[in-house]
């Protein structure tokens, strides 16, 4: 999964970006620190796989992977090329979710932009950046795509009317997933205009120390969309990563905090974006964690794993990770009868742990 941060300059991107991937980008109190965008994976925790891999002796542990794009403060008129603007919103294109981070903190020794601390303001000031820039695409595509339909081919005159709802969407301030994409347009409708705007959002307000819940004004800002807003502390998140994990703890305690900043983001964008995790693990064998997005079956999980696999699928015995840590092991399980044997249709589960026999 790819998400990238994004927001105005000084909203505390980069901050945030060092704090969850640990990847030492530069931050400072001025726009455009991040003149290229600076990649990172990180390792999503799940404390689940580590139970799991600690009852059944597997090793090594891998936990499913994040990559992180910090992408450099947008700016009014980036969409007309402002600033560093094209270059960042092509970035953008390449992410699956977005991450925007909003200023609400009130630290005087950072300048905002504007003068003025508006999360909701801030927010939409690069919304209208991104909406700009989609509007002229699709537009484009509108142009070019009327052209093809004069053909009376089905899917283009689909795609035709569906990008003609688009530009009417975005011309009233509307992202483009707020249009729903018709079946006779498929797949490649979507892909072909590769809206920035059809990224679901998890809008991250960064708060003040002590805050643990974001602006009431941006959590109903964010609803609009269907999209999710979180509050965390970049300060905060920046000074735990220096310490060791028993120091961390201990001051995630202190303060009332329960989960990291990382752990908080990642359950936030797999509920934006649909996914639920499985877990395979073997005993003297490898343990690892995949994100699948929800509805999808034994059989995809299988390709998740590998493309032979999934060609070769006979069966897979598929379990719940409480119920395996539970009764201590795969044997224990079996003698319950809580090992089950599925075909390929069986819908998967969040924290299913599935070993799939194949030829």
């Amino acid at each position: 999964m790819k998400v990238g941060i994004v927001g105005m300059p000084n909203a505390g991107k980069s901050t945030l970006f060092n704090a969850l991937t640990q990847a030492g980008a530069e931050a400072a109190g001025y726009p455009f620190t991040t003149i290229e965008p600076n990649v990172a994976i990180a390792a999503v925790p799940d404390e689940r796989l580590d139970e799991v891999a600690a009852t059944v002796a597997a090793t090594p542990v891998v936990h499913e992977s994040l990559e992180v794009h910090d992408i450099a403060g947008l700016v009014r008129g980036a969409s007309a090329g402002e600033g560093l603007g094209n270059q960042f919103l092509a970035s953008i294109r390449e992410t699956d979710a977005i991450c925007h981070v909003v200023r609400a903190h009130h630290d005087d020794g950072v300048p905002h932009p504007d003068g003025e601390v508006d999360p909701v303001a801030d927010a939409e000031m690069v919304e209208a950046e991104l909406m700009l820039a989609d509007l002229e695409t699709a537009q484009r595509r509108l142009d070019r795509v009327t052209k093809q339909a004069r053909a009376l081919d089905k899917e283009v005159v689909a795609e035709r009317d569906w990008l003609t709802e688009v530009v009417a969407a975005l011309e009233r301030g509307e992202p483009v997933r707020s249009v729903p994409v018709p079946d006779a347009v498929g797949e490649a409708g979507p892909r072909h205009l590769s809206a920035l705007t059809s990224k679901p959002v998890l809008y991250i307000a960064n708060v003040d120390e002590g805050e643990d819940e974001p602006p009431a004004a941006l959590v109903a800002h964010a609803r609009k969309s269907g999209d999710e807003a979180i509050a965390l502390s970049a300060k905060i998140e920046a000074e735990l990563v220096e310490l060791d994990p028993e120091e961390a703890a201990i001051m995630r305690e202190e303060l009332g905090i329960s989960e990291s900043g990382l752990g908080r983001m990642v359950r936030a964008a797999y509920g934006l974006l649909n996914l639920i995790t499985f877990f395979t693990a073997g005993e003297a064998k490898e343990a690892r964690a995949w994100s699948l997005r929800r509805g999808l079956t034994a059989w995809h999980a299988a390709g998740r794993i590998h493309t032979d696999i999934q060609d070769g699928f006979v069966k897979a015995d598929v379990i719940g990770w409480e119920d395996l840590v539970r009764l201590g092991g795969y044997s224990q399980a079996r003698d319950e009868g809580l090992l089950r044997v599925e075909g390929r249709d069986y819908v998967m589960q969040d924290g299913d742990v599935i070993t799939v026999k194949h030829t």
